[in-house]
């Protein structure tokens, strides 16, 4: 009995130094060891290039854009919903997320489009192998939707540019009234794009990809390799860009590309504006890419 005794009191001593120790593990918020540190904020100062200068919409933390939104009065100032000039970057729900993510639930593949997916998984469960970023290949599109740190329309007579900051690249979006190439004699990383107002929306539709890049990167299978999701050089994309109001702009987005997936393939999703902000520039880098996968990818990769 003395012996139960004892255990209980230790027990009971124990459980006191846990609970005591507790509010130590949780730190003067009161919040799990496990939570997320609070965000960084308007105490961090924000970098430009110098006076006059304009930092990134990807250079901002969350609280210096939010600060910019509120200061451009986004949700409520008037807007003209045929003009969609500015930088867009982000969603609603996280302002500094970088580009909008694609539907992974993807329609089936042929049995030409497996072939493709299973040619472009990596050989590894540690990194992407495969994916043509390792050596700054272009990113293409739609995959440069996916990632871009950011990027602007600009409205011009015969056409529209939308200008990324990654790569500090382009496409020509003509709205001069042409048609799509039927069959376009060179395929191109960004493809042929038209674009044309249906109704409130800016419809682009284009053709004539470069099968070498992927629509975007495939989350890990069965196996626990990564990899891609492929296409053909006769995929068509077809966007809807609508501005619901002055700070918010909705994606719709179609890839259709029968030889490789059974049904057409869609995206939507809300990017936001991030005002008193201008592009920046970044390269994919080949020399400093494969320098940094030599020297720090690869020797991590257990080797078989």
């Amino acid at each position: 009995m003395k012996n139960l005794a004892l255990l209980g009191v230790v027990l009971f001593a124990t459980l006191l130094i846990l609970q005591a120790a507790k509010p130590a593990q949780r730190g003067d918020t009161g919040q799990s060891a496990e939570a997320k540190p609070p965000k960084p904020g308007l105490e961090v100062p924000l970098v430009t290039p110098g006076p006059g200068w304009k930092a990134c919409p990807h250079c901002m933390n969350e609280a210096y854009a939010k600060e910019a939104r509120d200061k451009a009065n986004v949700d409520k100032r008037q807007f003209n919903s045929h003009d969609l000039s500015g930088n867009w970057s982000g969603n609603p729900d996280d302002l500094t997320v970088n580009g909008l993510p694609i539907n992974t639930k993807a329609p089936p593949l042929t049995p030409y489009g497996k072939k493709l997916f299973d040619a472009v998984q990596s050989d590894s469960t540690q990194w992407n192998s495969k994916d043509p970023e390792n050596v700054c290949d272009p990113m293409g599109w739609p995959r440069s939707i996916t990632f871009n740190f950011g990027f602007q329309f600009v409205t011009l007579p015969d056409r529209v540019l939308q200008f990324f900051e990654w790569g500090h690249t382009w496409r020509d979006i003509w709205t001069d009234g042409r048609k799509l190439p039927p069959n376009p004699p060179i395929p191109r990383y960004l493809g042929y794009a038209v674009g044309y107002w249906d109704g409130e929306s800016f419809v682009v539709d284009s053709n004539g990809y470069d099968d070498r890049s992927w629509i975007a990167q495939a989350p890990a299978q069965q196996s626990g390799r990564p990899g891609g999701y492929p296409h053909s050089d006769e995929m068509h994309v077809q966007e809807r860009y609508q501005r619901l109001n002055y700070g918010l702009l909705q994606l719709t987005l179609t890839v259709t590309d029968p030889k490789v997936y059974t049904a057409p393939w869609t995206t939507t999703g809300k990017i936001t504006l991030i005002p008193d902000s201008e592009m920046a520039e970044t390269f994919c880098v080949p020399s400093d890419q494969i320098s940094f996968n030599q020297e720090n990818t690869i020797p991590t990769v257990p080797k078989k």
